[in-house]
């Protein structure tokens, strides 16, 4: 099943039923609202849902509407109240972490990495990145998330992954420039970490099939960086799967129904898929060149993060955006 979220006079949207090819959508507000309401809802309004999406996928339903312009859609969740973006790829924990000369932590292999993000509005996956200062260094980071129902304090890892309701891809903007000071006070991220972007469709588990193993994507995600190739790293190499990480979230409180938990930036050790996010370009520039040539982000330059199928379909949407100069 995959679900959508239109734009609309609400914070929350008009939850949307979206076909498998993407090319058409059925309004679901009659069952429930939003998205953040059918995840709260989630054993009582997910046999209607499913009803909704066999229905649509097999034209049995005349009040299916074309999808004639993207940027109807906003995130697929457009806001919730807790993002907990983990980060599961070694790989890129060790670049970064060298592009700034910090130590790895001794506990890398053995305990997540994980920080509470922004969460009261997502942008939509057209909208454009505001930036008030260039200087701040925007980046952006490709990366696979899951939206769980309510989990309880002290789940395991593997009674976690039953929790995972939705999956979604997202753009988790980074202001490189200011990251190392925020660190260096001892108190982590904040002003670094502006407003992310969640694909137009969030999907659930099955829609993956023989793709979901062990608690983890095992597809490829892509990105363009100004319409050309920038990375297609697979997220099957997730270090920690992500009945690990909601289990680290989930160590000392509740996860309220509709909790976001990111995979971190997909990072593969094998330098020719690319990257998925400049800094990892940045730091294996200076690696093997002996100095950085690429920017960060500029205005009017373009991201495009989208993940296809074995068969070339793709499953979430894409997320499309462009950096602008805030007003």
């Amino acid at each position: 099943m995959k679900l959508g979220t239109l734009k609309s006079k609400s914070l929350d949207g008009e939850l949307v039923v979206i076909a498998k090819d993407l090319k058409s959508f059925v309004r679901a507000s009659a069952v429930v609202p939003s998205m953040r309401e059918a995840v709260e809802k989630w054993s009582s309004v997910e046999p209607l849902l499913k009803k909704i999406s066999d229905d649509l996928n097999t034209g049995k339903l005349s009040n299916a509407e074309k999808v004639t312009d993207e940027k109807i859609f906003h995130s697929a969740l457009p806001r919730t109240w807790l993002f907990a973006d983990g980060s599961a790829f070694i790989h890129h924990i060790k670049l970064v972490r060298k592009a700034r000369n910090a130590e790895v932590p001794e506990t890398l292999l053995t305990v997540p990495l994980m920080y509470q993000a922004e969460s009261g509005r997502f942008l939509a996956p057209l909208d454009e990145i505001p930036q008030v200062d260039f200087a701040h260094g925007t980046d952006f980071e490709a990366e696979v998330g899951v939206i769980t129902d309510h989990v309880p304090m002290g789940v395991s890892a593997e009674k976690a992954l039953s929790h995972i309701k939705l999956i979604v891809l997202i753009n988790d903007v980074s202001l490189r420039g200011l990251i190392p000071g925020e660190l260096a006070q001892g108190f982590g991220f904040f002003q670094s970490k502006p407003n992310k972007a969640l694909s137009p469709v969030a999907l659930t588990i099955d829609e993956l099939g023989e793709h979901w193993k062990n608690g983890r994507v095992e597809l490829p995600l892509d990105v363009r960086y100004n319409g050309e190739f920038f990375g297609k790293a697979n997220a099957k190499e997730m270090h920690f799967h992500f009945g690990q990480l909601i289990a680290h979230a989930a160590k000392t409180r509740d996860l309220a129904a509709g909790t976001l938990i990111g995979s971190g930036t997909v990072a593969n050790e094998d330098p020719t898929v690319g990257s998925s996010c400049l800094a990892e370009k940045r730091t294996l520039e200076q690696i093997n060149d002996g100095k950085i040539s690429t920017p960060f982000m500029k205005e009017n330059d373009t991201i495009e993060i989208e993940m296809k199928n074995s068969k070339g379909e793709s499953l979430f949407g894409r997320i499309f955006q462009k950096v602008k100069k805030a007003e």
